[in-house]
């Protein structure tokens, strides 16, 4: 079964990557046409942009190069050599999207740091110039003092002194504006009181735990949250971190009074002014009942990793398995949490941590797993995170604090979700789906979603659907807003709410798009055809069997009216194309999603390959 599966996921990622291909070449297409018209201007001066950074790059393909270069240049201390330095290393900041990790002195193997045998004497374990403690000192406040004339600001993420001085440093630009501001989104799942709302609430109000629950009450959102200690909705944090690299906390006393814990908080305008990232929790319910919830949080949050989170007495039970087979099978890069380890026994700890390294191993997983036990090895699993099979292991606890600090450090590294530009190409029409539809008094109906190509501004005419018919309307965009505070433009990657004109609350529903306003009119689709493989199911799926699909934003019951099996009926670990209908209205779907569909539990996934 690992292997079909193995094998499946693989065909999902080819055919899934070849549509996406296909789709942004005509997208780009497209684009261009539509703006052959207008926009001249901007273009002029885009270009110049473009040149800028080019005479830029083009000498320092590599960042390693780049890197030695600045550092060579510092420590000649001429002055005419530290003006091309700071040229190099705006340059090279601008390339990396405003941030980047500088490294100083001799660096380990990765492969031996993450493995935890590094040896200081073995010569080959160790790549790079080496500097004396001295040289390091003076590179840091040279770096320092010109990272701040290009307006930037430097914080020492990790030094080592010893046979191999080296320090790590976090280069950062400050955002221009709030729309600049890079986002990670991250979604956290786990088992019922695996310690998911009190992780998150301890690490975005900078207050330990009581042990108790105190932490998680200010991220409930309804009265029996508070009274059951279950969150049974999607709830959002945000973490923001400064450009010096410190997380943004609110000024916290201690109380027991659950009212003054819950006003303790930033609010999230205050957050996004003063933050240069923000690091997005998507909150979701661990609770089996509410499996519908955290299912439509994890493909319509578009997350860039899953923090799974396992309490160390009860290791990796119920649901925790479900939701790791559900971030596997979406292909999204898993980080492991393990909470609780002040009263867990060690004994107990040992067999948790066992467990979970057995299944992060097994042939379903093929992860290697990671111990995240210095401060060296965050910043390092960082920096590479989800290109490589790696999934971190952090040990922390919420009462005495231990393990946070290398927590907090991987998310202020982590690379943004809109930098992804596999996943979200700005230059392509634009593609907004709704996620959330709520009506403001005094503003009228306000979408909230993820701008998956594309980009949009404030005035733009866009088409929303598509409606029961399949047909779309055609609105403005009267005003938006990200993290609660006013921008005027969204691009790919990024999660912004729109206010919409003379749109009706009721006329909106979650998985809608929103598209921009062309003569190519979007069509809506009510059967397409997937290639599925079945996870787990009892007995035999049929013609006419019905299911609840999601797929991205899209939530809806669908019907298998065909597929290409011999026997003409499926069980456990079959594989087959299968032609489905959607039971209610048309939606927007593309060649090339991801679809995964369940009764009760998760049943199937698949990819869709063809639109009927």
């Amino acid at each position: 079964m690992a292997t079909t599966l193995r094998n499946f996921q693989s065909e999902i990622e080819q055919i899934h990557n070849r549509e996406f291909a296909k789709q942004k070449v005509n997208g780009a297409e497209q684009l261009q046409k539509e703006q052959k018209y207008s926009q001249v201007k901007g273009k002029a001066k885009e270009g110049a942009v473009i040149e800028l950074a080019k005479a830029g790059t083009e000498e320092l393909r590599d960042s390693a190069e780049a890197e030695e270069k600045i550092l060579e240049l510092l420590s000649s201390k001429v002055s005419a050599n530290h003006d091309s330095a700071r040229d190099i290393l705006a340059a090279l900041l601008t390339q990396n999207h405003g941030e980047y990790v500088l490294r100083i002195g001799a660096q380990p193997s990765k492969a031996k740091l993450f493995a935890g045998d590094l040896d200081n004497d073995v010569a080959e374990d160790w790549s790079g110039i080496e500097r004396t403690e001295d040289m390091s000192n003076f590179l840091l406040q040279e770096i320092t003092n010109t990272v701040e004339e290009v307006g930037g600001k430097t914080s020492l993420l990790f030094e080592a002194h010893g046979k191999h001085p080296r320090k790590s440093l976090l280069l950062r630009l400050p955002p221009p504006s709030v729309s600049l501001t890079p986002e990670v989104r991250c979604a956290v799942v786990g088992n019922v009181d695996s310690g998911k709302s009190t992780t998150l609430g301890v690490l975005t109000r900078g207050a330990l735990d009581d042990g108790r629950g105190r932490a998680r009450v200010s991220l409930f959102r309804h009265k029996h949250e508070i009274e059951t200690g279950r969150t049974s909705s999607v709830g959002m944090e945000i973490l923001g971190f400064a450009p010096s690299g410190s997380p943004i906390l609110p000024e916290t006393t201690i109380s027991n009074d659950t009212e003054v814990v819950r006003r303790e908080k930033l609010g999230w305008e205050e957050i996004s002014v003063q933050a240069s990232k923000i690091v997005s929790f998507i909150d979701l319910a661990g609770h089996e009942r509410y499996l519908k919830t955290t299912l439509y949080g994890l493909t319509s949050g578009a997350p860039s990793c899953v923090i799974l989170i396992v309490g160390a007495n009860a290791g990796l039970i119920g649901m925790s398995k479900e939701h790791l087979s559900i971030a596997l099978a979406l292909s999204v890069p898993v980080v492991v949490c393990i909470t609780k380890i002040d009263m867990t026994p060690a004994n107990v700890q040992a067999e948790t941590i066992k467990q979970v390294v057995k299944i992060l191993r097994s042939p379903g997983c093929r992860k290697v797993p990671v111990f995240v036990k210095s401060s060296e090895v965050a910043v390092e699993i960082a920096t590479g995170f989800g290109k490589e099979k790696l999934c971190p292991i952090f040990q922390i606890s919420n009462v005495t604090g231990e393990g946070l600090g290398y927590l907090r450090t991987f998310l202020n590294l982590l690379p943004s979700s809109e930098g992804d530009t596999d996943k979200f190409a700005v230059d392509q029409p634009l593609e907004f789906s709704v996620t959330e539809v709520w009506s403001v008094p005094y503003v009228g109906t306000v979408v909230n979603g993820i701008v998956n190509g594309g980009s949009i501004k404030t005035g733009d005419p866009v088409m929303l659907g598509p409606d029961s018919n399949g047909n779309f309307q055609s609105t403005v965009v009267k005003s938006m807003q990200r993290k609660r505070a006013p921008v005027t433009t969204a691009e790919a990657g990024q999660c912004v709410s729109c206010a919409l004109k003379r749109i009706r609350r009721n006329t909106v529903r979650k998985g809608m798009v929103m598209v921009s306003k062309s003569e190519i009119l979007p069509k809506a689709t009510r059967q397409f055809q997937g290639q599925v493989l079945i996870l787990y199911h009892n007995t035999t799926l049929q013609k006419n069997y019905q299911a609840m699909l999601h797929c991205g934003a899209i939530r809806q019951t669908v019907r298998i009216i065909d597929m290409d099996h011999p026997q003409g009926v499926l069980r456990t670990g079959d594989r087959a194309t299968v032609s489905f209908e959607f039971i209610s209205h048309p939606e927007f779907v593309k060649e090339g999603m991801k679809l995964l569909f369940r009764e009760g539990k998760t049943k199937g996934l698949g990819v869709i390959t063809k639109l009927l």
